[in-house]
């Protein structure tokens, strides 16, 4: 197909087109396998003469595919930053609240998990909204008013005079941070159905750099001044708006968009868009398992590694990057060729029981080095989340990638609401009145069983 080059907003469109409104014969029934296709003719020229179009080459030809790959670069560029933006302030943040509190770490420990809590409630219930919003209006303006928000947000946080400040901040935070469904959601549409598992991996790499980075970079600048790094978040938040506005263009046809309504852009009418499909709901839970299991390590690592493996801060920062690094190798480099080579739900149960293997290493090891033989199988669960949203992409409209996005989050939200204080809870109670039993990994093994079930329901539903 011809290339063409438009003016559209205040950014350069390349776009590959077969026709603005025309769909191919019996696309009205093709349901998700239209949505690439449409996705590629989003804000297009006029359809070219019928010469032309009998001589250009197919939409799987070079230009389609080096358009796509550079709009998924786009979106993984967006995350990144994100994330980045997101890993600078862990450090610095509990040392924020400290201040605030006269240096009462006991108070400020509550009050931690308190902005933990607030920030995943509001991603529980603002994904499903700004989900349903990228549905109605278009990936674009979502993911460019989030990035502009969340710098905006973290300015107010950098000059916070007081605690409720600072909260007011966190809540706007996991507002905006909400935008990472809209972003998932531009992959399925510039994404064909069968490549969507490897788009969905280098996202999951995208988080990879962010935490890996962004903390390092954090707890250097917070050593001289603990605002410095919520300067420098709210600058690459900023410059991520900046880049969006310049370079991404808009990933969703109008033929596409599906008018909003709030019956839909909550947690409870996005959780039954899965209910309408069994094997949806299915692999809906089998993600959801997974994000529940996940908060072990944010969670308890950091306490487990230091009671049973005596080691400090320096040694717990090296392995977090160590499985920063493993993951992004997986996601970014492996995912793609293994779905290619055995399958998307082949590539989903080995990520799952690669995980469950991985946790119960982390577990039972009773000594450092047989700990660090389980981060890279652990790092092979990183096939099982983009397979299993690949696999979900399928089961929906064009019109709903948006609002299956948004219902994922909310199932993450949920595991995140509920994880700290499951895996907390679990940890205290091995090293204390359930010494005697001596598994001071129980956490870890819990989070083993949980993959496990997801394991069993995967092999029934991914099909």
């Amino acid at each position: 197909l011809p290339q063409h080059e438009e003016n559209f907003g205040s950014g350069l469109v390349l776009s590959f087109v077969e026709g603005r409104g025309r769909r191919p014969q019996g696309a009205r029934d093709a349901g998700p396998e239209f949505c690439y296709h449409a996705a590629m003719s989003a804000e297009a020229p006029p359809a070219p003469s019928d010469s032309t179009a009998a001589s250009a080459p197919s939409p799987s030809t070079a230009p389609s595919v080096a358009r796509r790959r550079a709009a998924v670069a786009f979106v993984f560029v967006t995350v990144m930053l994100d994330m980045l933006a997101v890993g600078i302030i862990i450090p610095v943040l509990p040392k924020l609240i400290l201040s605030f509190l006269a240096g009462d770490t006991s108070r400020a420990a509550l009050i931690y998990g308190l902005f933990g809590t607030v920030w995943a409630l509001m991603q529980f219930l603002f994904s499903p909204v700004l989900g349903a919003l990228s549905d109605r209006f278009g990936r674009r303006k979502v993911i460019l008013l989030s990035n502009f928000g969340l710098g905006l947000d973290y300015v107010v946080m950098a000059l916070a005079p007081n605690l409720v400040w600072l909260l007011v901040g966190r809540i706007v935070s996991g507002i905006t941070a909400a935008s990472i469904t809209t972003s998932f959601a531009y992959v399925a549409d510039v994404t064909p159905p069968d490549r969507r598992a490897g788009g969905f991996g280098m996202l999951g790499a995208a988080f990879g750099v962010g935490f890996v980075v962004g903390p390092a970079v954090g707890g250097l600048l917070g050593g001289s001044d603990p605002r410095l790094p919520f300067w420098v978040a709210a600058g690459l938040s900023l410059l991520n708006g900046m880049y969006g506005l310049f370079v991404l263009p808009e990933s969703l046809a109008p033929e596409n968009r599906a008018r909003f309504s709030w019956r839909r852009a909550n947690p409870i009418g996005a959780l039954r868009l899965l209910g309408r499909d069994a094997r949806l709901m299915g692999l809906a839970l089998v993600a959801g398992l997974g994000s529940l299991a996940h908060v072990v390590l944010p969670s308890t690592f950091v306490l487990y590694a230091f009671h049973r493996y005596g080691w400090d801060a320096r040694a717990v920062g090296l392995t977090l990057a160590l499985v920063g690094v493993c993951s992004m190798v997986v996601q970014a480099g492996l995912v793609r060729p293994v779905v290619k080579r055995i399958g998307e739900r082949r590539a989903l149960l080995l990520g799952l029981i690669s995980g469950l293997i991985g946790f119960a290493i982390f577990g039972l090891a009773p000594m450092p080095g047989l700990f660090l033989i389980g981060v890279p199988v652990l790092a092979l669960w990183g096939f099982a989340n983009p397979s299993a949203q690949s696999l979900m992409t399928r089961k929906v409209a064009a019109t709903e990638q948006g609002m299956l996005q948004g219902a994922s989050s909310s199932l993450t939200g949920i595991a995140n609401l509920v994880g700290p204080t499951l895996f907390t809870l679990i940890f205290a109670y091995a090293i204390g009145a359930g010494a005697g039993w001596n598994l001071p990994g129980a956490a870890f093994l819990l989070a083993s069983l949980i993959l496990a079930g997801a394991l069993g329901l995967a092999w029934r539903v991914a099909r």
